[in-house]
């Protein structure tokens, strides 16, 4: 296995949000895998999370996982050195709720999801039209989604960030209307120690995973978080 396509939604009560989604997403996922020549399998299980079993991985996915991702702070650590010294990570949609009292996983991806307004159409600023994973967009994508809200460390690389005045129905936080000029964002990437993290936000319908233009987003971020492309 090349790719590891990590998908626990789990909290002790079992009350915590799953997306209908993760059967589509990771099956795409391993298509687009499959069409660059890697072998990408998947699982819920925290046990794969020690240094032996992740040290022959070319990357990390975690495709719609959320709430609590490890059992144990070692599984947690494993996947943080992982990175640090040199692997490659991608967080896919509600991967940024994943270990939300984890302020380590927090600067590993970039982000902490708060809330999103409804699903709706909004427009997106494309940030960096040279970087691989939005090469292939204009200056501008239309897209209907949750429109992420994110709390977001200072070093990230933004890629895609989301129009507000678009928005139909507005964020209920306000002070998002300063924010970035109007703007927050979407998709981003990252240098972690000798390691790279891509993340979109993008990503909550299961239609999404067969637009030729977002499959294109994924499989680029997943390259360029494999240092592929540089």
């Amino acid at each position: 296995m090349d790719v590891l396509i990590y998908t626990r939604n789990h909290t002790p009560d079992g009350k915590g949000f799953v997306h209908d989604n993760i059967g589509t997403s990771v099956d795409v996922l391993r298509e687009l895998c499959a069409s660059h020549g890697l072998k990408a399998g998947a699982s819920d299980d925290p046990a794969l999370f020690t240094e032996a079993q992740l040290k022959g991985l070319k990357a990390v996915i975690f495709a719609n996982s959320n709430n609590e991702a490890f059992a144990t702070d070692a599984q947690r650590g494993a996947l943080l050195d992982y990175v640090y010294r040199g692997g490659a990570f991608m967080g896919l949609h509600s991967a940024s709720g994943s270990e939300r009292k984890s302020e380590a996983f927090r600067r590993l991806l970039g982000g902490r999801f708060l809330w999103h307004p409804p699903l709706q159409p909004f427009t997106m600023r494309v940030n960096d039209r040279r970087h691989p994973t939005t090469a292939h967009l204009s200056a501008t994508w239309a897209w209907t989604d949750e429109a992420y809200v994110c709390d977001c460390t200072p070093d990230i690389h933004i890629l895609l960030e989301i129009e507000t005045n678009s928005l139909e129905k507005k964020p209920r936080d306000q002070r998002l209307d300063s924010f970035r000029n109007g703007r927050f964002p979407l998709a981003w990437c990252r240098r972690h120690g000798a390691g790279r993290v891509f993340y979109t936000a993008l990503g909550h319908l299961k239609t999404h995973y067969q637009d030729p233009t977002f499959r294109t987003h994924l499989i680029q971020g997943l390259r360029w978080s494999m240092n592929v492309n540089a």
